[in-house]
């Protein structure tokens, strides 16, 4: 159980942390010093490098809870376990949505030079990156709290 735990934490670590990193340091200084094509190509090159660690993560998340869980004794586990595995599976979705839809826009405008597509496919990326970071940074609290309260 201690390495799932590991393993759990760390996938964790990096998803919610990389798009803290992301949003709250390399969005507002990108914006504030290049020009669209290249924030655009920079945001296209950025996602390239940290969405394979995204679908790691998730797939680490994923395999070590259910693991976890059943060490719990699956729906008989607290009450803060199935809330994190239900707020887990919605950044799941949210994340595998904007993988397949506005990251690939994004892709293809950079590729094609389309810069208000691009922008379009960024600012949508730029806003389910902000709900999936708010439901990360909630799970956390969620899982300590309830923890703390069990």
């Amino acid at each position: 159980m201690s390495l799932s735990l590991f393993l759990h934490v760390l996938s964790v670590v990096i998803w919610v942390g990389g798009m803290f990193f992301a949003y709250m340091v390399l969005r507002p200084v990108a914006a504030s010093v290049l020009e669209p094509p290249q924030r655009l190509t920079l945001w296209a090159g950025v996602f390239d490098k940290f969405f394979p660690w995204v679908w790691a993560s998730v797939a680490l998340i994923l395999l070590t809870g259910l693991h976890m869980l059943m060490v719990f004794g699956g729906m008989a586990a607290p009450h803060y376990v199935l809330a994190m595995l239900v707020l887990g599976v919605l950044m799941m979705v949210i994340f595998a949505h904007v993988f397949f839809a506005p990251y690939k826009k994004l892709k293809r405008a950079v590729a094609a030079q389309d810069w208000k597509a691009g922008g379009a496919a960024l600012a949508q990326i730029r806003m389910l990156i902000g709900i999936n970071l708010s439901i990360g940074l909630l799970t956390i609290a969620v899982v300590f709290l309830g923890r703390a309260l069990a």
